[in-house]
């Protein structure tokens, strides 16, 4: 898929500065609701990104302006729908999440409204989150009928730890971006204005670290936390030892001995 040319109905690209993508949800009219468009133009999204990322080293995922960055599966859609279509959406969907969850470059969550069900879901599989104050977070599944089944009684846990999580999950109630960030699913509380500015900063940083190094460290952690830690050790040489023959690795130690900032290629 040729990112230049492609026309999604509801989510938006842009292309703010070399080597960063930043995605936008884009269905404000009803809180940025997760359809079964929205799931098939994300879930090709990301498999296109993990296929082939060309110069893009880093993703920032946030959406429109609205009241909510994403208010969950969009109810309106799925009203009297059969079981059969309900589990066929919904493997779209947990295609989406999968490749989200696996993508080798990082993803930065720009948090800029309330994340609900499949929206929390959302920066749960992003690798860290900013968020305005005024954002509100939830799991809810459990109030319609449902249960989390996006990563959520997954992916939480591994945030917060398995108390806080069933408390979470088992209630549904919602939670404030202060409490979002003092149990680990926020990195930061941004002001509105300063949210994408600052996420922008960060992902500005990334990408000018050698994007080689940078995937195989993320890959590292990734996998390494579902090993017991001898594993884990063991699968991080792996990863440092496929670097050992890149360019730039020699282009990194070239630059610190000329004291010169290192001009990164990704080979």
């Amino acid at each position: 898929m040729n990112l230049n040319d492609w026309q999604p109905q509801t989510v938006q690209l842009s292309r703010p500065e070399a080597h960063v993508l930043v995605v936008q949800l884009n269905r404000p009219t009803v809180a940025n609701a997760l359809n079964t468009q929205m799931g098939i133009e994300l879930r090709d999204l990301w498999l296109a990104l993990t296929r082939d990322a060309g110069d893009i080293r880093c993703v920032v995922y946030t959406a429109v302006e609205s009241k909510a960055f994403c208010a969950g599966g969009d109810l309106k859609e799925r009203n009297g729908m059969d079981v059969p279509t309900w589990q066929r959406q919904h493997e779209i969907f947990e295609e989406m999440f999968w490749t989200l969850l696996e993508l080798p470059i990082p993803v930065i969550a720009a948090v800029n409204g309330h994340a609900y069900a499949g929206g929390l879901e959302m920066v749960l599989c992003c690798d860290f989150a900013y968020g305005v104050p005024q954002a509100r977070f939830a799991l809810t599944e459990v109030t319609i009928g449902i249960m989390p089944g996006a990563g959520g009684t997954q992916n939480l846990p591994r945030a917060v730890g398995e108390r806080r999580a069933k408390e979470i999950i088992l209630t549904g109630r919602p939670f404030s971006a202060q409490e979002a960030l003092d149990w680990g699913i926020l990195n930061r509380v941004v002001e509105p204005q300063d949210l994408l500015p600052q996420a922008l900063d960060t992902a500005r940083r990334i990408a000018a670290n050698a994007p080689l190094s940078v995937r195989q460290a993320k890959k590292s952690i990734h996998f390494g936390l579902q090993m017991d830690l001898r594993t884990g050790l063991r699968y991080e040489i792996e990863a440092y030892n496929r670097l050992i023959g890149t360019e730039d690795r020699l282009e990194g130690i070239r630059a610190f001995n000329e004291k010169r900032a290192p001009k990164f290629e990704g080979r």
